[in-house]
């Protein structure tokens, strides 16, 4: 009994320490758009004094210190000892590969967290993990379709919402950094299980990049392409923007949450039958309902919606301002 409180003091004063420490060494494996993103923005905001960089690619590691994203870039082993926080940001199947090999080589301190778009795969890897206390699982909610470290963004993530999973299985002081991390970031928090993020995520991310895919994929695959292409407007380009974002990110996502992303196709495959049909058989009726409805999202997402606003209240419940 006394042996857990001395540790829960322990705890509780890394804790505070952590939050104003002069010094914190952070070290992000992979610097692309979020990555680097990531970095610029805790340098610049002063949460982060020293930053170092483990990257692969030779081409990105060379332009990230030329950018001033990291102070330098190392070898995996090195960058992740003796280091206040290690942040993941490369593809979820690399992620899934490597972490259970970082949390083997941190120190007990070290807090490690990933930004992975999926992650029921990922907390089941290193569930019974000696350093599993010592994760945690979030996915910032932001991006752009474009990638490597020139793609870094001042403020990526400002206004927007990142999610932490299963928090309850993370040791309390590495929440409490994470937390501190992403507030610094201007980002809002919101909890939810593994499964219930990959499952969410499938609809508001997972399928909008399915469907970009299969309309790009659509529109090259006519004849007279040429020339549809030279008549594309905004709407089409804003439309299939998501189209352009990389492969090597994408393709795994759609691999580790293969159940949920099929869910959400099938119910958007329902939703364009319908429209299909409705036009087939010139009903127009229909046609103008289906419009109409479809318009609500104006006001959903513009948070007019009273349904809405009840969701959001209760949600709002579980963020740590």
């Amino acid at each position: 009994m006394l042996k857990d409180i001395l540790q829960k003091g322990l705890e509780i004063i890394r804790d505070l320490f952590l939050l104003n420490n002069i010094t914190m060494k952070i070290t992000v494996i992979g610097l692309g758009l979020i990555g680097g993103s990531i970095a610029r923005d805790l340098r610049s905001s002063g949460f982060a004094t020293e930053l170092i960089g483990v990257e692969n690619n030779e081409n990105h590691a060379e332009k990230a210190l030329e950018l001033g994203l990291v102070d330098q870039i190392t070898p995996l082993e090195e960058g992740v000892k003796k280091t206040d926080l290690i942040i993941i940001a490369i593809p979820v199947n690399k992620t899934l590969d490597l972490l259970p090999t970082i949390l083997d080589l941190i120190d007990s301190g070290t807090t490690v967290t990933d930004v992975g778009s999926s992650k029921r795969q990922l907390v089941d890897s290193v569930a019974n993990h000696k350093q599993r206390k010592n994760f945690v699982p979030a996915h910032p909610m932001s991006g752009t379709e474009n990638s490597g470290p020139t793609a870094a963004l001042e403020g990526l993530f400002r206004g927007k919402i990142t999610i932490i999973c299963d928090q309850e299985n993370s040791g309390p002081q590495h929440i409490a950094l994470i937390e501190k991390m992403f507030q610094n970031l201007g980002m809002d928090i919101a909890y939810m299980t593994a499964d219930e993020q990959d499952h969410s995520t499938a609809f508001v991310s997972h399928l909008p990049h399915a469907a970009a895919y299969a309309l790009a994929n659509a529109v090259q695959a006519k004849a007279d392409r040429n020339i549809i292409f030279d008549l594309a407007s905004g709407g089409f380009r804003s439309t299939v923007r998501l189209a352009k974002s990389s492969a090597t990110m994408w393709y795994p996502i759609f691999q580790q949450n293969r159940a949920y992303v099929v869910e959400a196709l099938n119910v958007y495959i329902k939703h364009l039958t319908e429209f299909r049909d409705c036009m087939k058989k010139e009903d127009d009726d229909r046609m103008w309902e289906l419009i109409i409805n479809a318009n609500k999202i104006r006001d959903i997402l513009g948070g007019a919606n009273p349904n809405l606003v009840k969701n959001k209240e209760t949600i709002t419940k579980l963020y740590t301002k």
